[in-house]
Formats: structure tokens, C-alpha cells, sequence
């Protein structure tokens, strides 16, 4: 089982670090990442794998969320499946 998370915002100092620790919390693993900055916005897409998280799927995403608003960041995460769906042309 894989997920999507976004990451967009204002570029600073340690958003990685933050993002990998609610993961790593949570018995994540992280399987690709790609991130660049444009000018100050700071954008990152990350695949992962859950098969191994330790809490549920919407508490994951509530706490990405919450580590994204302590940061400025908007983070989602989806499921696979459901980002390929919605993103298919």
C-alpha cells in the first residue's frame, strides 16, 4: 500500500526533517521524494509506503495536516490509487 503526500510553501529551513519525522513517528517509509523551490515556494511530492503505519489512515493525514499548519505548509496526503485516479487524462 502507497501514498501521495503534497507539501507546498513558503521555503525554510527544516520542512524535510518535519515532514520525515510525523512519518517516521508512524512507522512510514519513505520510497521516492522529488522537491525543488521556485523562487521562495517550496514544493515537494513524496511517495511512501504504509503497509507497515501504526495508526489509521485519517489520523496520519490529521497529523500532517496539523504539522503542516505549525509550519505554514499545506500537506495532503492520498492514497495511490485514488491521486492516479484523479490525475489521469
Amino acid at each position: 500500500m502507497r501514498a501521495i503526500i503534497t507539501v507546498i510553501g513558503k521555503d525554510k529551513v527544516g520542512i524535510i526533517a518535519g515532514i520525515s519525522a510525523v512519518l517516521a513517528d508512524n512507522n512510514v517509509n519513505i520510497l521516492d521524494i522529488t522537491q525543488t523551490t521556485m523562487q521562495d515556494v517550496f514544493t515537494m511530492i513524496m511517495l511512501v509506503d504504509i503497509k507497515g503505519v501504526t495508526i489509521d489512515f485519517s489520523l496520519l493525514s490529521e497529523k500532517l495536516e496539523k504539522k503542516g499548519d505549525e509550519m505554514g505548509l499545506s500537506v495532503r496526503i492520498q492514497h495511490e490509487n485514488i491521486f492516479n485516479s484523479m490525475h489521469r487524462i
